[in-house]
């Protein structure tokens, strides 16, 4: 068994869609970045890329390469399954934070675990997602951008 642990954060911005967990958010504004920006599921690759020792999401789907501008951060996931199992491994479990001031996440946190699963090929039941507050600190706090950890373990298979 090994573990992995991931970190992102995006700023938000008027006129991008919020997605989340591969999930779209009704928001007033949506996350900056190269794909989707989905800091959630970033988290969740860099941690199962760490776990496997692969490095980290940028080494693989850097946002100087054009073909990743604006992809699925979903179809990201998918292929860092792929390059997971083709090591041998396969996900045991997955647990992610958002921390994020708005919007309020949890209608949407089944439909995460949901998506996250089908993505990774496990059971729903190895997905944790939870949402959190930074309690109005920094610029989290200030509700300048949303930020994702988490944690995942691979077992050999």
């Amino acid at each position: 068994m090994r573990i992995g642990i991931g970190y992102d954060v995006h700023p938000l911005v008027e006129g991008r869609p919020l997605v989340l967990g591969g999930i779209a958010i009704h928001h007033g504004r949506g996350l900056l970045g190269h794909s989707d920006a989905d800091v959630l599921v970033h988290a969740i690759m860099d941690a199962l890329l760490g776990a496997a020792a692969l490095r980290d999401i940028g080494t693989h789907f850097p946002d100087s390469d054009p073909q990743f501008e604006g992809i699925s951060s979903v179809l990201l996931l998918k292929r860092v399954n792929d390059m997971i199992r083709s090591r041998g491994f396969g996900t045991a479990n997955v647990d992610a934070t958002i921390i994020a001031e708005e919007p309020r996440l949890a209608p949407y946190i089944d439909d995460m675990c949901r998506t996250i699963a089908e993505a990774l090929q496990v059971e729903v039941e190895q997905v944790s997602v939870k949402a959190s507050t930074s309690a109005g600190l920094g610029f989290l706090g200030k509700g300048e951008g949303i930020a994702a950890c988490a944690v995942a373990l691979i077992e050999r298979r």
